[in-house]
């Protein structure tokens, strides 16, 4: 009669890898809306989001099943990973040509890094569209800078900033909010990712 709801990620993993298939239950209700809406921003088609969702989800059965999960207390920044790398392959091995060829003109430059990143070795993203979000990035004031530059080139989760930081999640997502609509104000100015 253990409420499992209460445990950590850590110990709900090793009541799954010891028999205890509810624990699991309550790890994927704990998590599956944060993924879910993590990998839709990417694809943004539901069909492709949901068989990449459970797809992660399976790999992470099986790992954990297989013994190759450490637990660290960071079981959620492991699933995105097992996510991402799967975004990854999918770009990757061109299922989201249409995606790529219908959705892009309408993208903000933050999505057009996040599908970059996904796909480290395509062109979606030339390499002077990267230097110009990365001077754009050096006009922020200094608080929307360090978090731009820790979230998207050192990887790190709002939690890890908003720790590192001494600040709360939400005032992270905020300056990321407002570093965003800054550079695409100062883009829209310089005339810069225009697609006409």
């Amino acid at each position: 009669m253990n409420d499992y709801t209460l445990l950590t990620d850590d110990q709900l993993v090793s009541l799954y890898v010891s028999g205890q298939d509810n624990a699991f239950d309550v790890l994927l209700e704990r998590y599956k809306n944060r993924l879910y809406n993590y990998i839709l921003y990417i694809v943004h088609k539901e069909d492709t989001a949901d068989d990449l969702f459970q797809e992660t989800f399976v790999k992470a059965i099986v790992t954990l099943r297989n013994g190759n999960y450490r637990a660290d207390g960071k079981f959620y920044a492991w699933l995105t990973r097992i996510a991402h790398n799967l975004l990854i392959d999918h770009f990757r091995d061109g299922q989201a040509e249409n995606f790529m060829t219908d959705e892009m003109a309408g993208m903000s430059i933050f999505d057009s890094i996040q599908v970059s990143d996904a796909c480290k070795e395509s062109e979606i993203v030339s390499e002077q569209t990267l230097e110009d979000v990365r001077r754009l990035i050096e006009h922020l004031p200094e608080s929307q800078k360090e978090v731009v530059k820790m979230r998207y080139y050192q990887d790190l989760s709002f939690k890890e900033i908003a720790d590192l930081k001494g600040i709360s999640i939400n005032t992270a997502l905020g300056r990321m909010h407002y570093a965003i609509n800054n550079m695409r104000k100062m883009a829209k100015e310089h005339g810069l990712f225009s697609r006409e």
